[in-house]
């Protein structure tokens, strides 16, 4: 079949009386790679505003998270004017499972993963409103800067919350954990659970489990998953964590050298107490980058979009300054002064028109972009945050 994703009938998107779906989402099947069949949901901001879409804002979520978990974050984008896509992983949400345990958390190989959302681009293509920006979780932010690092050139900005580049191995050094990974998916246990990782994502309370301060938004999640049973993922198996390992190795070693050529404006979020994720590899792998910046919120636990307000407010505001270099507002009204100015050097007359159009009156193009753009070439340094 062809490499774009064939969108087909239309698929449920789950709720609550108290985290009902935003306005206008609708959600939709695609066909991944090998036929597979997976969801998506598609929000486009003219159910909520006249004013222009400023882009589209793709999130992945990390693993086991369904697009149900993002709702705050959707009706947070679509009250910034963004229109947003938000999909489920293969093997997780309802997208196809990948073993008859439903509950299983199971991965093959990351190339089905990138291949998969490679196909879900292509079918916004004439869709979803440009620029496009990507918002991705631990396991999604990984496999976004995989996508990134293979060459895809359609991101204009991307901002990426505790990225799945190493997974914390607790007690056992990182060496013995891929040993015993790779003997037992050579031993055909790829698809066994991890004993000692095993849990029962239905017996999870916020005193044990929680990975956020916030009980209110972690009450939330656990109602809709009680509601929607068929939304609930357990622990991972063998081939996930050589999945998860192999994912973060490939990235770190850089060995084709792609981290370079990244043109994309990229930011990096880690929690200071993220007790899934080891966060100095993001550190260091943001310096590699070309276009990067490092933040690090101290006390934040690992799901800073479901966090609490204290830390939560930092990561949004953190994407609202990536977000305000590449995908600027537009504002209502019009810009005659910028035509009567001549501000805009270097256009013909025709284009300053058709600029003048979209922006608000008396806003010049220079006044678009910060005075502190933090993803230049050479970012000066800023005090309320660290720069990789």
């Amino acid at each position: 079949m062809s490499r774009i994703a064939a969108l087909s009938t239309s698929a449920p998107l789950m709720f609550t009386p108290e985290s009902r779906v935003p306005e206008g989402g609708v959600g939709e099947w695609f066909r991944g790679a090998g036929g597979l069949r997976l969801r998506l949901g598609f929000w486009h901001v003219s159910h909520h505003t006249n004013r222009p879409a400023r882009g589209t804002v793709f999130i992945s979520p990390g693993r086991s998270e369904p697009i149900e978990k993002y709702y705050e974050v959707i009706s947070d984008l679509l009250s910034r004017d963004f229109c947003v896509v938000a999909h489920d992983w293969r093997g997780q949400g309802l997208s196809a499972r990948l073993l008859p345990d439903r509950l299983k958390c199971h991965a093959r190989s990351f190339d089905e993963f990138l291949d998969d959302f490679q196909r879900l681009l292509d079918a916004f293509e004439e869709r979803a409103p440009k620029p496009w920006v990507m918002l991705g979780h631990s396991m999604g932010a990984a496999l976004n800067l995989a996508t990134l690092v293979k060459g895809e050139t359609r991101i204009a900005g991307a901002c990426f919350t505790n990225p799945m580049l190493r997974v914390k191995t607790g007690k056992h050094s990182l060496w013995s954990v891929n040993f015993q990974t790779n003997w037992q998916v050579n031993h055909g246990r790829g698809t066994d659970y991890i004993p000692e990782l095993f849990d029962d994502p239905f017996m999870n309370t916020f005193e044990e489990d929680a990975l956020t301060h916030d009980p209110v938004r972690y009450d939330l999640w656990r109602e809709q998953l009680f509601a929607c049973p068929h939304l609930a993922v357990g622990s991972p198996t063998w081939g996930w964590l050589q999945f998860a390992l192999k994912l973060g190795e490939t990235l770190l070693k850089d060995k084709d050298k792609g981290l370079k050529k990244i043109k994309t404006p990229i930011t990096i979020i880690c929690s200071g107490d993220d007790h899934v994720i080891n966060k100095q590899p993001s550190k260091l792998f943001a310096k590699k980058l070309g276009k990067a910046q490092y933040i690090e919120i101290v006390g934040a636990e690992h799901e800073l979009l479901i966090e609490a307000d204290t830390y939560r407010q930092q990561t949004i505001e953190a994407f609202d300054e990536l977000a305000d270099f590449v995908a600027p507002r537009i504002l209502e009204g019009q810009a005659r002064k910028l035509v009567q100015d001549n501000i805009a050097v270097g256009l013909p007359a025709a284009d300053i028109a058709e600029v003048a159009s979209e922006l608000p009156e008396g806003i010049s193009p220079e006044a678009l972009i910060p005075e502190e753009a933090p993803f230049l070439d050479d970012p000066a340094p800023r005090d309320d945050h660290k720069l990789a």
